[in-house]
């Protein structure tokens, strides 16, 4: 694992490249440490994942779980509670921006980590796949969360019951990535994105995506009144009385992200 933090970002490397960065019980550990500590750090408005080499991530280490297979009471659901359900969480609520940057393959839990950020760039070249059922296992990781609300039920189900690798540009069209980018454009593209996000209202950023998970399974009258809350918090802040001056200036916001 490699971590780097500078400019208001943190940048989140799975470093197993030896492995496509498959989980093992160390990077695990790693990962969940890492972005507890980028979401705690007050001072990191936006978060990048990525992976060293030709794999962003492809889910679970198989090797050591054979191993595990050995042992009476080893259960993958041990690691999907202590690991990858609270990993996944911090993903997806955490209060700043969160960018996956595949510069390969993301599969299995992998991917279900890709699909719980915010945007999701990746290099040409790159591919998707579920990979569950073709190791004869449920989903794991929020894949059943985030699959549907992005390709509708039926695709989902046919991604996770027929896994196949989607190429990006497949991918692309069908809403499970952000943006497509050449190989020697990838470092900048989410360079780009992630400084400006860095430089955005983080608190508004962190409420916008708080309230669209909160209302993709609530009730109408219980969105709007979590909605009434989040209005409240953030209009209270910083940076929207930052924002108004420059509106009224006409002059660029220089946000805090507070």
């Amino acid at each position: 694992m490699v971590v780097e933090t500078a400019d208001g970002i943190s940048r989140i490397r799975l470093n197993r490249p030896e492995a496509m960065n498959s989980l093992d019980l160390d990077l695990k550990t790693a990962l969940l440490a890492a972005l507890r500590e980028a979401a705690d750090d007050p001072t990191v408005r936006c978060v990048v994942l990525t992976g060293t080499g030709r794999a962003f991530c492809v889910g679970q280490d198989l090797k050591e779980h054979v191993r595990g297979l050995a042992q009476a009471d080893h259960t993958l659901g041990t690691t999907v509670t202590e690991h990858y359900n609270p990993i996944v969480l911090l993903l997806a609520t955490m209060n700043k921006p969160v960018i996956a940057a595949l510069g390969g393959v993301a599969a299995g839990a992998g991917l279900s980590f890709a699909l719980a950020c915010d945007f999701r760039i990746a290099v040409e070249g790159a591919g998707l796949n579920t990979s569950f059922a073709g190791i004869a296992l449920s989903c794991d990781s929020g894949s059943s969360w985030s699959l549907p609300r992005l390709v509708g039920t039926a695709k989902a189900k046919e991604l996770l019951l027929m896994p196949r690798t989607v190429r990006a540009d497949e991918a692309l069209e069908l809403g499970l990535l952000t943006k497509v980018v050449p190989a020697d454009e990838f470092e900048a593209a989410v360079d780009d994105l992630a400084h400006r996000l860095a430089n955005g209202p983080t608190l508004a950023y962190g409420s916008i995506r708080r309230a669209v998970a909160f209302s993709a399974s609530a009730p109408l009258a219980d969105a709007l009144a979590h909605e009434a809350d989040l209005m409240a918090s953030t209009g209270a802040s910083a940076d929207h009385r930052i924002a108004v001056d420059a509106f009224l200036s006409k002059t660029k916001p220089t946000y805090t992200g507070t």
